[in-house]
């Protein structure tokens, strides 16, 4: 992996003035991508006086499936039921200690638009526990996670779970706007005349469907295009890319084969076979990859099905207690949740930049340098994505014209980055990430041993979400 590892920077033609403003100047590559970890000076805990210590007890999911496979024929709320089922199997927390239920999704079941309170129900839990659901794409059970722990801090809960499910094996495929209209005016006709008058007016072109998109709604621009660019304005070559991409489907299998992914929990699906492990790992060649065509921008792109992450089913559940509670319960808890941002820009030219404007939001935040996080666990939409993000950080030039700094974020060092894979190779069920990130941070810290770990990730809209997961003392 010598291409990736050196970082070679390459003059890419841009489609914009933001990234032709990149392109025409030199951006220092990352000597950590290189370089071993340094060592993390002694740290003190970020517990805050007058501030309650929110805790993970536990977290789960059920595998992470490609779409179109073995969870095909079910729906949202039976993945995040499973989770949920899940998590209580795993912790043996009694249901009536639980205080709220909140869950994220992006692509919404119309039957089933608060999956969080529909699962809850199939789960098992009481009808009397609240429950909400959240969206903020693919950072949506992220945004489940911090607002249990702003109910905890706030006092309004001691006990709150919080999760994340897609099924994009059955996504919503709407009438176009037209017949829409003319179905709805149809339903309130009262007389067979009104009625007929109405269906002469139906055209061909009405039974056209209108097909969900992943693409930005304010540009019309798939992810994925934007990736392409991203890549192109911060030089990030197709090899680099593939390079990385068979990084994390190794990484993966490996830390499959060891059974580091605790997380996972079977999940025995109605009619079909029990699933225990995740389906999408799948180490190529670089030889193999390189054959794929560009999948987005044709024929010079550098993003393929190979070095994105792919269409997945799945959810996750986590379990929040204040520290206090926990303890009274007789639970060891696994890390803390600590300070967390979240931020936006640009959706056009800086869609995926999140990471790079919410890890240094969040380090001067906290008062934390890189050399003080241990481990980082960034989410991977597409392998261009997170190199640019990388070459962003450790880029003086950016940090001074777009992040109002004087100097470089600094990029991770490879080697506490992802190391149990990320989801170009586990699956990224949009709004189940970001539990997946939180509880891997957790089980990581523990079996490396270190104290911090840095959970960061991007989000349609141009959004990015970072928070500091703190190992719980053992």
């Amino acid at each position: 992996m010598t291409s990736m590892l050196t970082c070679v920077f390459r003059s890419l033609p841009a489609s914009s003035a933001w990234a032709a403003g990149i392109c025409a100047r030199s951006l220092s590559c990352s000597s950590q991508l290189q370089a071993a970890a340094v060592q993390p000076k002694t740290k003190k805990t970020l517990a805050k006086t007058g501030v309650k210590n929110i805790v993970v007890v536990d977290g789960v999911r059920i595998p992470f499936l490609q779409s179109g496979t073995s969870y095909a024929d079910l729906m949202p709320h039976d993945l995040a039921r499973a989770a949920l089922q899940g998590l209580l199997s795993r912790t043996s927390v009694p249901k009536d200690v639980v205080d709220y239920i909140v869950y994220g999704t992006v692509i919404q079941e119309v039957k089933t638009s608060n999956v969080a309170r529909e699962a809850a129900l199939g789960a098992g839990f009481s009808d009397k526990t609240p429950a909400h659901t959240v969206t903020m794409a693919c950072i949506s059970s992220n945004q489940a996670m911090t607002t249990g722990v702003g109910m905890i801090a706030a006092g309004q809960c001691d006990v709150v779970v919080a999760g994340g499910v897609e099924l994009m094996s059955d996504v919503p495929i709407r009438h176009n706007r037209k017949m829409r209209k003319t179905m709805l005016t149809l339903n309130k006709a009262k007389t067979l005349g009104q009625k007929l008058a109405l269906l002469s007016k139906i055209r061909p072109d009405y039974f056209a469907p209108d097909l969900p998109l992943v693409a930005e709604f304010s540009t019309s621009e798939t992810m994925g295009h934007s990736a392409d660019r991203l890549a192109a304005a911060f030089s990030v070559s197709r090899l680099e890319q593939d390079e990385y991409a068979l990084r994390s489907h190794t990484l993966a299998k490996k830390a499959q084969e060891q059974g580091l992914l605790q997380d996972v929990v079977a999940f025995k699906v109605p009619g079909k076979e029990t699933v225990t492990k995740d389906n999408g790992i799948r180490p190529s060649s670089m030889e193999q990859m390189a054959k794929l065509k560009p999948a987005f921008i044709k024929p010079y792109g550098t993003v393929t099905a190979a070095n994105s992450s792919f269409l997945t089913d799945g959810a996750s559940a986590i379990l929040l207690m204040s520290e206090e509670k926990a303890l009274a319960m007789g639970y060891k808890p696994k890390a803390y949740l600590r300070d967390f941002v979240y931020v936006s820009q640009d959706p056009k030219d800086q869609l995926l930049l999140g990471p790079t404007y919410a890890t240094s939001k969040l380090l001067d935040r906290t008062g934390l340098t890189m050399a003080d996080i241990d481990a980082f666990e960034f989410h991977e939409a597409f392998a261009g994505q997170i190199l640019a993000n990388m070459k962003a950080m450790d880029s003086n030039w950016f940090a001074q014209n777009y992040i109002g700094k004087k100097s470089k974020v600094g990029a991770p060092p490879l080697d506490k980055f992802n190391n149990w894979g990320g989801s170009l190779s586990l699956g990224h069920p949009f709004a189940a990430t970001g539990c997946r990130l939180v509880i891997t941070a957790a089980h990581r810290l523990k079996k490396e041993g270190g104290q911090y770990c840095l959970v960061a990730a991007c989000a349609a809209g141009g959004q990015g979400h970072a928070m500091i997961v703190e190992l719980y003392p053992h």
